[in-house]
């Protein structure tokens, strides 16, 4: 093993980020080599800066005319230049401020964001640190398709799906806590907690939340070391007011020294900046301090460099601008008004068809989709059905379908709704013997 590796797994040596980390995770590191040797360079050459691999005229990057006047508001070096592996420092510390701004519970004791080209990007790195061949992670079912992607078929580890919507108004806590604690019967729990949900459109009631938390805090007081991963792609996006309006990755970074939060999130959600392909990583658990997190987040760069080498250096800045405009405040306000709209327009029309015999709504309050559990239907016929008829929805396997209300107009949803229930009803009569 690399004598680098060594010395960071020495400094989370007793730690629980030490104890969950992956042979992967063990062995990765951040090099001395050219990204650390140009970072070098960069505050001490000052005849001349001959470690990187980009070409420069006068101290600044060579530019296409035809990329310059695409981004006529950019310099040079914050559209092609290289961005440092763990992202551009304003960038780190712009969002961390943000993120308290948002979570006003959120302590100090985290990490410095680092960056990474997208949440799904944060999501297989978190894997590929924390996750081995065969080991289990919990997740919702349904969830997100790329999960078993990425755990699964990746990695090659065992995603476990837990039910948490069975047929009540909320999340089915009784599920969900039957499902931890069998898990914590190995030792260890892994677990991915994706609010708001897709593809239910979900997150925890205030009361949900205080129950998930205690949950968790009693099976880590029983002994179990628990790697916590807070998927907050559609953070923000919340239609009722009893939902919990913070990440509960908040209460999860300083509840217990036996609990390791990763939060994913980033502005391509949040801030309608889905191509930009960024996102960000934070670390937190009450009992690591600078050192392990400054351990934790060179192992993390390392599988960084090690894959992409850095994220996309203007989507970073574009940020920045957008985050720095006067403008954002009032359109983020007008498009989250225009999404509680459309959530407000479905969740009238599904409540009065509630009865449906074919088609059963999931709890929906937030986020960008819905979806029906399918009864004696099977959803990928019926997705069919609707795709014959111009209305495209998604079917995952044969017992949901799941609808992205995001990008219906809020004048076309009774339609639309309207085909997708007489579809069903058309097929259920089919079905029935």
């Amino acid at each position: 093993m690399n004598v680098l590796a060594e010395e960071l797994n020495n400094a989370l040596e007793g730690t629980i980020a030490g104890r969950m980390l992956s042979k992967v995770g063990r062995r990765i590191y951040f090099p001395k080599g050219i990204i650390a040797q140009s970072a070098e360079a960069k505050k001490a050459a000052s005849k001349a800066n001959a470690t990187i691999g980009m070409a420069f005229s006068h101290g600044s990057p060579l530019l296409m005319s035809v990329i310059k006047d695409a981004m006529p508001v950019f310099k040079p070096s914050e559209i092609v230049a290289y961005a440092p592996t763990a992202g551009v420092e304003e960038a780190r510390l712009a969002w961390k401020n943000l993120l308290s701004q948002k979570n006003p519970s959120i302590t100090e004791h985290t990490s410095l964001p680092v960056v990474v080209s997208g949440l799904t990007a944060g999501i297989s790195l978190t894997a590929s640190l924390f996750l081995d061949e065969e080991q289990t992670i919990l997740a919702s079912a349904p969830c997100w398709d790329n999960y078993e992607l990425i755990f699964q078929e990746r990695y090659g580890a065992s995603l476990k799906e837990i039910p948490f919507f069975n047929g009540g108004a909320g999340l089915d806590m009784d599920s969900i806590e039957k499902g931890v604690r069998e898990q914590a019967e190995t030792g260890v729990v892994r677990i991915i907690l994706n609010f708001p949900n897709n593809p239910s459109g979900y997150s925890p009631t205030i009361e949900e939340a205080e129950k998930l938390i205690g949950l968790f805090k009693d099976v880590a007081d029983k002994g179990t070391d628990m790697l916590i991963i807070c998927d907050d792609a559609y953070f923000g996006l919340f239609y009722e007011d009893h939902i919990i309006q913070e990440s509960i990755f908040c209460q999860l970074s300083t509840l217990h020294e036996r609990i390791l939060a990763v939060k994913i999130d980033g502005p391509t959600k949040e801030d309608y900046a889905w191509g930009l392909r960024m996102g960000f990583m934070t670390f937190g658990s009450r009992n690591l301090t600078a050192v392990h997190y400054d351990a934790l987040v060179k192992k993390l760069t390392g599988a960084i460099r090690s894959t992409v080498s850095c994220a996309n250096t203007p989507a970073q800045y574009l940020m920045l601008k957008t985050m720095n405009d006067p403008r954002t405040p009032v359109e983020k306000d007008k498009y989250f008004n225009i999404l509680k709209n459309r959530y407000l327009a479905v969740k009238k029309f599904v409540s009065a068809h509630a009865e449906d015999k074919n088609l059963h709504a999931l709890p929906f309050n937030s986020g960008y989709f819905m979806s029906f559990r399918c009864m004696g239907v099977k959803a990928e016929t019926l997705r069919q059905r609707l795709l014959a008829k111009g209305v495209g929805v998604v079917a995952l396997g044969d017992a949901y379908i799941r609808v992205a209300f995001s990008s219906i107009e809020e004048e076309d949803i009774p339609a639309i709704y309207h085909l997708i229930y007489e579809e069903a009803a058309v097929l259920g009569e089919s079905q029935t013997p």
